[in-house]
């Protein structure tokens, strides 16, 4: 595993714990100020940490006593010239109270984030996505088995 896929998984499991204590202060911990983000849901584009917080607080408190989980899988990422560009698939499985399974769905992810002065990387830019079906204009939320063998 690279140095950066290293640094990606970091930022991963740092955004999953964040989700999964509902804590707005450390999801948004995990981004720039700048920040853009083209997200799956809602907005069309939210620009600015104060739009990313609201977003968050929003999505947190809609939970009510729900929990959620995120994983990633096929994390990977590159480094160069001061800037970390990600990629994963995030599952976000969502849990009653009493750990009953209530939805699950797949997005991609692609990140890209800048270092700070601590060492490590904040979000400047997140664009998550699902494919789009022709026929029916339906996005597929769920991750096709595949059958192809990886280069």
């Amino acid at each position: 595993m690279t140095a950066a896929t290293t640094a990606f998984n970091d930022l991963l499991q740092r955004y999953a714990a964040a989700v999964a204590a509902k804590d707005v202060d450390a999801f948004v911990a995990l981004y720039a100020d700048d920040l853009r983000v083209f997200d799956l849901w809602g907005p069309w584009e939210l620009s600015g940490i104060a739009a990313w917080r609201a977003m968050a607080a929003g999505w947190f408190a809609s939970l009510g006593d729900e929990q959620l989980r995120v994983t990633s899988s096929g994390a990977h990422a590159t480094a160069s010239d001061g800037l970390l560009v990600g990629h994963a698939t995030l599952t976000f499985t969502a849990l009653s109270a009493t750990g009953e399974l209530l939805r699950s769905l797949d997005s991609r992810l692609t990140v890209a984030a800048r270092p700070t002065e601590g060492g490590g990387w904040r979000i400047v830019h997140e664009h998550s996505s699902a494919p789009i079906h022709h026929e029916t204009l339906k996005a597929q939320l769920r991750r096709a088995p595949t059958t192809a063998t990886p280069p």
